[in-house]
């Protein structure tokens, strides 16, 4: 198991070398890092052809990342929230919107990117982050300020869009998908990794969300059927969802259907978490990292959501080199016992 950060590119100030020095060697990259995202990605051209990764820009990322050292594993939602959003709610343009994502993937195999991290979640109008929650302020160890979500409060708000949405409608959809995707993904050698629902509920804003039980992985894997369909193992979202972690990494990291993880800490589960320094949340990480060395899992481990704490800047977040120092002792840990 090998510690990996989300980077951008191009590395103007030499962020590559900084996580080099900390013994990182291994990055993950998202839609922001194509140089034409606020054009290419935009919400007018979204269900347009062209809203996709074209090669030279892929094959330049693997590079960039390999000359300094580093080893490029996957590019984590691609393409912004709006390029997937009548894929996930089954509208007219969904089919241009899966060609931009069967042609990105083409061509991440076509660079030797191996590895397509995706989400099926539709959020409020504005909210660009992937995630949703009633509060990024809430104090923490010390005052550190964390992120918080609370059912009941967000069951005031209003529609995400114009109607309530079934969840067989969201599972037809998905079905649509994937079924058109498995085959690009296998043909060009990339792997599939569904990130869970975050928070996982069964509905927000009147859109079911499917991820948020190990039911809803098992129901997608099934329909998918092929080793390039697997799972963006989020432990921050397991522990929030209070179901035995350990049984679904069996479950699944013993198809060798866990691809990649992320390293979060929450403290309670649905319907009211929060989110916490890793020593304090409720998994206990070095178990679950015996459970994945158990099945075989040998793949990158992403630490992220980490609480905001005095010092931080734009480009260097405490909390990640406190995360990962974290997570690499642990590893360490399981190696010499």
């Amino acid at each position: 198991m090998r510690i990996c950060v989300y980077v951008s590119l191009p590395d103007h100030d030499n962020f590559l070398g900084f996580l080099k020095q900390y013994d990182i060697l291994d990055v993950a990259l998202s839609s922001t890092c194509h140089p034409d995202h606020r054009t290419r990605f935009s919400p007018e051209a979204a269900d347009k052809p062209g809203a996709f990764w074209d090669f030279q820009t892929l094959l330049w990322a693997r590079t960039q990342c390999e000359d300094a050292g580093l080893n490029l594993v996957s590019i984590e939602n691609p393409l912004p929230n709006w390029c997937y959003e009548k894929i996930v709610l089954g509208q007219d343009g969904r089919d241009q919107q899966i060609e931009n994502v069967a042609e990105t993937i083409r061509n991440m195999g076509r660079a030797g990117v191996p590895v397509y991290g995706y989400h099926w979640m539709v959020n409020q109008p504005g909210v660009t982050r992937n995630s949703w929650r009633t509060s990024l302020s809430t104090p923490g160890r010390g005052n550190a300020q964390v992120s918080r979500f609370e059912q009941e409060v967000a069951d005031r708000g209003p529609l995400f869009r114009d109607r309530e949405y079934t969840h067989e409608e969201m599972w037809s959809n998905y079905e649509y998908f994937i079924k058109a995707i498995v085959p690009v993904a296998e043909e060009a050698g990339v792997r599939l990794a569904l990130h869970p629902d975050d928070p996982p509920v069964e509905k927000l804003g009147g859109i079911p969300r499917l991820f948020c039980n190990p039911a809803g992985f098992q129901r997608a894997m099934d329909i998918a059927d092929s080793p390039a369909s697997g799972l963006n193992f989020c432990l921050g979202n397991w522990t929030a969802m209070n179901v035995d972690i350990h049984d679904a990494i069996r479950r699944f990291g013993g198809r060798n259907q866990i691809v990649y993880g992320h390293v979060q800490g929450v403290q309670g589960a649905s319907p009211d978490f929060r989110e916490c320094f890793l020593e304090e949340a409720d998994c206990d990480f070095l178990e679950v990292f015996k459970t994945f060395r158990e099945v075989g899992f040998d793949g990158a481990l992403i630490p992220g959501h980490f609480p905001h704490t005095i010092y931080d800047n734009e480009r260097v977040h405490h909390g990640l080199l406190y995360a990962a120092g974290y997570i690499k002792g642990l590893l360490q840990t399981l190696d010499t016992n």
